[in-house]
């Protein structure tokens, strides 16, 4: 055989196998797909106008949760023009009502998402949640590998829930004499179950120690939000941080100071991020750093003995032991870097 048809034939067997390979992984992941999925909701063409009871049918029975329905932005968009007749209320999400009121009450005649998995339930809320940004990400996010549907953090029904320690007002609101009657009770915004970060916080609880400490970010105190710098809901970036243009986004939306771009940059910025000196949630250090001493921080990088990394070492006459050169940015005040000089001097 001469070596082109070899090579032919070669070529046609990795073919064979590529094909083989690509229709089993096919197979499989529609089995998967398919498997958790299981039992969502049939098709909108199997039912009939006349299977849908509407939605006072069922506050009947159902009073308070109809209530607190009608106050959430799921009970109020079958009137918005846009989603007129595309929406059927109570049983947009449950399902034909009419087999169920029948039967006087019949939980078996609708969908009730009891023994349903994370993954089925979050599926029918990405029947209308999938197609905005926000949400784009969210079966390649971590909370959706870890089975955490979407009923864990949101109340489809929006209840209300009472102003306490578990869900705290605004740390501005401490210092009123008394609160108005009208904001003792509170649907959370995103109809989430609780306010954050006490939300996040029943999870992520190694977090909490680390917002207790002396300098943090100020999510406690309601300056800020969990999801002003992570994206709950999936994303490309490491921790779900926000955006897809690099780790320190988040960073960058409140410290534009240190955004670049620089003539002169400081290496360990532009490569590693504002983790590689900074701790994001708390520390027990000025700044958030991750060394107590500005020089030991430095010194991880420029060391008279060597360099680190291709670091510059550091001078002679640098000698750390003396208070004059134990603060670094006493000098090289541009340490993120530097439009005017290659040492990041003012």
């Amino acid at each position: 055989m001469t070596a082109s048809k070899i090579l032919k034939a070669a070529f046609i067997g990795i073919w064979v196998v590529f094909g083989v390979v690509y229709m089993t992984s096919n197979s499989v992941s529609q089995a998967v797909v398919s498997d958790d999925r299981k039992p969502g909701p049939p098709s909108a063409d199997k039912y009939k106008a006349e299977d849908y009871v509407g939605s006072e049918a069922c506050k009947t029975c159902h009073t308070d949760q109809f209530a607190n329905f009608s106050r959430t932005t799921h009970g109020r968009i079958s009137q918005q023009p846009n989603w007129k007749g595309r929406m059927q209320g109570c049983e947009s999400c449950h399902g034909p009502g009419k087999l169920h009121v029948e039967g006087g009450g019949d939980k078996t005649k609708i969908r009730t998402f009891q023994g349903e998995s994370a993954k089925q339930i979050s599926q029918n809320c990405l029947e209308c949640h999938a197609g905005k940004e926000e949400h784009n990400n969210y079966i390649r996010g971590e909370h959706w590998r870890n089975d955490v549907a979407c009923t864990s953090c949101h109340s489809p029904h929006g209840e209300v829930i009472a102003v306490s320690e578990t869900a705290p007002a605004p740390s501005s609101e401490k210092y009123l004499a008394s609160r108005p009657p009208d904001m003792s009770r509170v649907i959370p915004e995103k109809m989430l179950k609780l306010g954050q970060p006490q939300l996040c916080l029943q999870c992520h609880s190694e977090m909490k120690a680390q917002f207790s400490l002396p300098f943090h970010h100020r999510v406690p105190e309601g300056a800020m939000k969990c999801t002003d710098c992570h994206n709950p809901h999936g994303g490309f970036e490491q921790k779900q941080v926000r955006l897809a243009v690099g780790a320190d986004a988040p960073c960058i939306k409140c410290h534009t100071d240190k955004q670049g771009p620089f003539v002169f940059e400081h290496a360990p910025v532009k490569e590693e991020g504002c983790s590689i000196c900074h701790t994001p949630h708390g520390s027990a250090n000025a700044r958030l750093l991750k060394r107590s001493n500005m020089f030991q921080l430095c010194l991880e990088c420029h060391s008279t003995i060597g360099t680190l990394g291709g670091a510059p070492n550091t001078p002679t006459f640098h000698n750390v032991t003396t208070t004059r050169f134990q603060n670094c940015t006493t000098c090289h005040v541009k340490i993120h870097g530097s439009n005017a000089n290659t040492f990041f001097f003012r």
